[in-house]
């Protein structure tokens, strides 16, 4: 017959060893996205085909083509982690590029005349590169705040405007182009030179301007969640949006403000589209609402708000780069890359209902 001694002995070694467990839990989680990002990287480097003795995946231009590919996913993912910190999801970011990509081009490249009231008949020429980028932007916080202010207003759940934004920005986009790719030629009479450098590398060839850009922008939001008022807001909203309005939080503007954000750097994920690809398309960007919510999710954040980083975002954004780079280097097609992505997304959301409550 055991003594209570031994049963006490027992009990504390069993009450250690799950204070342990649940440490290395509560770790695994905390850095979540990091240990997958290097998971990815070395399953990279394994499957690598190889090239003259050399591992192709690791080659410096292959590495400056992950960055640059995954720079529009990592952009998109900085606003749609601002949507799914206040609980709410942004369905529209792909159809925004693709307008913004389309109206960027159309910009640069078509001379417009407008009928104004009182003023009459206004041509204007192909505008400079500045101007174009502004108006662009301007037209993305436009989109965000009708979103935003559509369901805060008549209490529409965002899955819903944003579905009805993703058909309308589509729509407008075919519109303005007459259904048509809009080419970027920088040829005489052509558009704006300037334009041309959001599409270069720079530092010998190394970096690409538009991974600068989003480590810019993820920087700045990153500073901005950290230590500004606007980020605890977002971060009360979705932890308990009740309670954050009790306690004077204006809820519905800082939601609106967290679409309008998601929207101005979907424009600006069209913008930079429209630089690599010298084009605008109404076409392009479909399926990069997946792209954007899975690199937030693969980041760590839940669904439920109140719960992601933006480091971890763009560490999602990293691993889907590098998995469409090591399907693509060992010649998987397309659509199963697909297939791939859907998986990983199922799998990033189930592993929530493991995470443990106090990490942030």
């Amino acid at each position: 017959m055991r003594s209570a001694t031994d049963v006490v002995a027992d009990t504390t070694v069993n009450q250690r060893i799950s204070k342990t467990w649940k440490r290395s839990l509560h770790f695994i989680f905390q850095f979540q996205s990091l240990f997958g990002l290097i998971i990815v990287f070395f399953i990279a480097i394994a499957i690598s085909p190889v090239r003259n003795d050399n591992l192709i995946f690791l080659s410096q231009r292959n590495l400056s083509n992950v960055t640059r590919d995954m720079a529009e996913t990592g952009v998109l993912a900085v606003g749609q982690l601002m949507v799914i910190l206040v609980a709410g999801i942004d369905l529209s970011v792909g159809s925004v590029v693709a307008l913004a990509a389309t109206g960027t081009a159309f910009l640069l490249m078509r001379e417009a005349s407008f009928d104004l009231p009182l003023i009459g008949l206004v041509q204007v020429s192909p505008m400079p590169a500045w101007l174009a980028i502004l108006t662009i932007l301007l037209l993305g916080l436009a989109i965000g705040w009708w979103t935003g202010w559509t369901s805060e207003r008549f209490k529409i759940p965002s899955f819903i405007t944003t579905l009805a934004m993703l058909s309308i920005a589509r729509g407008v986009a075919h519109i303005w182009s007459d259904d048509i790719a809009v080419p970027i030629s920088y040829t005489a009479g052509g558009a704006d030179p300037a334009f041309e450098f959001l599409s270069s590398r720079i530092f010998n060839g190394i970096v690409p301007v538009p991974a600068l850009i989003m480590f810019i922008v993820a920087i700045i939001m990153a500073l901005v969640l950290r230590y500004l008022g606007f980020g605890r807001h977002i971060y009360a909203i979705g932890g308990n949006e009740t309670a954050a309005r009790f306690s004077g939080v204006a809820v519905t503007r800082l939601k609106i403000a967290a679409f309008m954000l998601c929207s101005f750097f979907a424009a600006m994920a069209g913008i930079l589209h429209a630089a690599q690809l010298n084009q605008g398309s109404p076409n392009e960007a479909v399926g990069y609402e997946l792209n954007s919510i899975a690199a937030v999710v693969l980041g760590g954040a839940s669904l439920m708000g109140g719960k992601g980083t933006l480091i971890g975002a763009i560490a999602g954004a990293f691993i889907l780069a590098i998995l469409d780079n090591m399907l693509s280097l060992n010649n998987v097609n397309s659509n199963t890359q697909l297939v791939v992505k859907g998986l990983l997304l199922v799998t990033a959301v189930a592993l929530q209902h493991f995470r443990p409550r106090d990490i942030e």
